[in-house]
């Protein structure tokens, strides 16, 4: 089992005045931020959409199957 992290290995690297300009890191750890990245989006839109059918008229899983089986 792969021991997970949330530290960021990165390094800076800065231009000659000593501004930042730069990060790297493990691949991998580019790859781990990219999905937290787009699962927080996911999880946004999704409380979007609950929130906007909040009021939208719904069936129960019994009624559902009920009218399917018509």
């Amino acid at each position: 089992m792969k021991k997970e992290s949330n530290a960021v290995h990165a390094n800076v690297l800065t231009t000659k005045d000593g501004k930042k300009a730069f990060v790297v890191l493990p691949y991998d750890e580019y790859v781990s931020l990219q999905e937290t990245v787009e699962d927080a989006r996911d999880l946004l839109i999704l409380r979007r959409a609950k929130k906007k059918e909040r009021n939208a008229p719904a069936l129960s899983l019994r009624e559902a199957k009920a009218a399917l089986s018509r």
